[in-house]
């Protein structure tokens, strides 16, 4: 395509948003020109069905839940006054607990709190974990964060050594709407023994937000923690960042959250427009729809040209694909749809997987995030001779990488703010919650529950339980070896794989005292519990909670 079209074209489907600062491209995508009136009546639908929803409609059909993440903003949007004045007071008793953290007013063992340790999984802690890598500011923030992401005890260790002497000035911030989520409860109680490692009483240190009556409730209230913040069951975990789970953290680091919130209430009455050009959300799903044939047939490539915003492909990871990656559509059928995303940060993936982009599969497409302002102060020339600073040169690595890429009939979109805000990220944040609705409705699906995490913790607690039988049969076998099809018989199982890889990785721990004697190979080997045991093994079942 010559330079004039292209011109032509950029200036057809380059649209401004100004209210949000923000400006979406959509010119290097080869749609035709009546690619938009072919879908307006299936986006008018799509229309129709967000109205809905934000008006109260129970748009979790399997949970028979409403869905409101959008009323955490606007809470005058609420379809109950009594959800209004939940949402107000959480985000006011937000603001004075933040504000009794950092005047003291509510002290650490020894002072003031200086850290804050949120423990949490998926988007308990993507969110938080994305904002605040994207707000940080050392010099001024208030607080530094932490994170308890998952339930590995190496990862655990790291975060604690790193966290050194000062857990006595650390607050814990524990997240789980259930209060029943394994990985958090785990984190919770590896978090608990440290405190106490060094003397110190968990309860003095601890914040719960979760439902009201979970377990992780009872326990905060029976244990008299600092304070309790509440999560509704119309805002899934994927959605909660501007709820508390997303506020108190934020609130705590410093960020400024009256514009966070701003940024996406301004944000959601633009993507509330019914004209497709005036509406960013809604033109991100239709391209998400041309693109991959309505089927997800291409994988969206995230790449933020903005070292601040390299967490935002992994938070959009849980966006988009927990909400779009489903068996079945709203009617029954089995249609197996999804959205793949990944990526990291320009121009980083210049030396990373951009070679495959260009002259590879051409599986994708890219969503590219151009940040135009480089820091808060002037630049100094890294090349005088032409006047150029470090950050002209990542302008120009993305205007490259866009050309080259459309260049080898790689398609992009391109996203442009002026600068990582509070506002802009809650633009961004808004922005792709909308498209994510708008597009579920495009293609008919549930974008609210997630059937295949809960049939994988089923999963996983069949092989916690398996794991209980295996250490109670050889209990009562001490110092007996045995091999791993006589093992599974005594536990009662015929799943010899399973019980192969628990009982390996129960050798590899010494904790657990099961000795390991290797074989001619890897099948012939024998295990047997010793005479003693570092850690009480029989019963050791859990339970894997809901999210």
């Amino acid at each position: 395509m010559i330079t004039e079209q292209l011109w032509d074209r950029f200036k057809k489907y380059y649209i401004e948003f100004p209210s949000l600062g923000l400006a979406l491209d959509a010119s290097r995508m080869n749609f035709g020109d009546d690619f938009f009136a072919s879908i307006e009546p299936r986006l008018q639908k799509a229309f129709a069905d967000m109205a809905a929803l934000e008006k109260g409609a129970i748009a979790n059909p399997d949970e028979k839940r409403m869905v409101g993440h959008y009323w955490l903003r606007k809470p005058d949007f609420s379809p109950t006054p009594a959800i209004r004045q939940q949402i107000e007071e959480t985000v006011k008793a937000v603001k004075t607990f933040a504000k009794e953290i950092h005047r003291g007013t509510v002290k650490a063992a020894k002072g003031r709190f200086k850290n804050l340790l949120l423990i949490g999984i998926g988007g308990s802690a993507l969110g938080p974990q994305f904002v605040s890598n994207a707000l940080s500011n050392p010099a001024k923030d208030k607080m530094a964060l932490f994170f308890f992401d998952n339930t590995d005890p190496d990862g655990m260790d790291k975060v604690l050594a790193e966290l050194g002497n000062s857990l006595d000035r650390t607050l814990c911030v524990v997240i789980s709407k259930s209060g029943g989520t394994q990985e958090t409860r785990n984190g919770m109680l590896e978090a608990q023994a440290a405190y106490e490692r060094v003397g110190l009483e968990f309860a003095k240190h601890a914040v719960a937000i979760t439902g009201v009556g979970s377990e992780l409730d009872k326990l905060a209230v029976e244990k008299n923690w600092l304070r309790r913040f509440e999560m509704w069951n119309w805002v899934g975990g994927r959605t909660s960042e501007t709820s508390a789970v997303g506020l108190l953290p934020a609130a705590l680091q410093g960020v400024k959250i009256d514009e966070l919130l701003a940024g996406a209430r301004a944000c959601d009455e633009v993507t509330r427009a019914t004209d497709v050009a005036a509406n960013p959300a809604a033109q991100l799903a239709a391209l998400w729809y041309y693109i991959g044939k309505g089927k997800g047939e291409k994988d969206m490539v995230v790449l933020p040209y903005k070292d601040r915003l390299l967490l935002f492909s992994r938070y959009l990871q849980q966006l988009i694909m927990e909400s779009i990656g489903k068996e079945k559509d709203l009617d029954g059928n089995i249609v197996n749809q999804g959205l793949a995303v990944y990526g990291n940060k320009g121009s980083t993936d210049q030396h990373a997987y951009i070679q495959q982009l260009r002259d590879g599969l051409n599986n994708f497409f890219v969503t590219f995030i151009e940040v135009l302002r480089d820091r808060a102060e002037g630049s100094m020339r890294v090349d005088p001779k032409v006047n150029v600073t470090s950050g002209d040169y990542l302008e120009g690595f993305y205007l490259g990488t866009r050309r080259a890429l459309f260049a080898s009939g790689r398609e992009s979109i391109t996203l442009t703010i002026k600068e990582v805000s509070p506002f802009n990220v809650g633009v961004l944040i808004a922005l792709f919650e909308r498209a994510v609705g708008l597009y579920a409705s495009l293609i008919n699906i549930n974008a609210y529950h997630q059937p295949g995490v809960e049939a994988g913790k089923i999963a996983a607690q069949s092989a916690i339980d398996l794991q209980g039988q295996i250490l109670d049969f050889l209990t009562g076998k001490t110092g007996e070896a045995l091999t791993v099809e006589q093992i599974a018989t005594g536990a009662g199982s015929q799943d010899f794989e399973t019980v192969f890889k628990i009982i390996e990785h129960l050798a590899a721990n010494p904790d657990r005292n099961v000795i390991k004697t290797p074989g001619a190979n890897a099948f012939a080997a024998t295990y047997a519990v010793g005479q003693t045991s570092g850690l009480p093994v029989p019963g050791a079942s859990g339970s894997v909670g809901a999210p």
